[in-house]
């Protein structure tokens, strides 16, 4: 926790351009005390992290938080599907919507003669979906399409829409979905 604590700190200062006098002055902490902390060797109580966060204006989960890699490896494995039609339509998280970047993916897979419906999403919001194997049935709206292996399609997912698998193995797919 002392590690990503300075770590924050010290990049919070800098995005901030803002020395380490500075910092002491707004925060009320000593320079020697954030020298220390910066460097990982300073045990600070909660009295001062919440000085220095209340020093920099920043919430104090910005000076805790564990920070994210630029490169991340998802393993299917790791994730806990989550299941429709009685565990026929598995629907693995990969890159859920949980930073506010405004889309998500996924990875389904579609176990033979299975089908979900789904209701409405957010107004405006789209779905991509590339298909990797089998044959998929997308009704979407008033309209019914039919996918395969190295097609996609996008469609407004902001009504009830539906998949099946018209293939006699398994279907799998990737679906990206788009919420303004």
């Amino acid at each position: 926790m002392n590690f990503a604590v300075a770590q924050n700190i010290k990049r919070l200062r800098e995005k901030q351009k803002l020395s380490m006098d500075e910092l002491s002055r707004l925060s009320g902490v000593s320079k020697s005390m954030l020298a220390q902390i910066e460097r990982g060797d300073g045990n600070p109580t909660l009295s001062s992290l919440w000085k220095i966060a209340n020093g920099m204006r920043v919430p104090f989960d910005a000076l805790t938080a564990r920070p994210k890699p630029d490169y991340q490896i998802i393993r299917l494995p790791d994730i806990q599907p989550i299941l429709e039609d009685e565990g026929r339509v598995k629907n693995y998280s990969v890159f859920p919507d949980d930073e506010g970047r405004r889309f998500s993916v996924y990875y389904m897979e579609l176990d033979p003669g299975s089908f979900w419906r789904s209701d409405p999403h957010v107004i405006g919001t789209i779905e991509f979906i590339t298909l990797i194997r089998g044959a998929l049935e997308i009704v979407a709206g008033e309209q019914t399409f039919t996918i395969h292996p190295g097609e996609s399609i996008r469609f407004p997912g902001d009504a009830v829409h539906s998949y099946r698998n018209l293939n006699p193995g398994s279907t799998a797919l990737h679906l990206i979905m788009y919420t303004p």
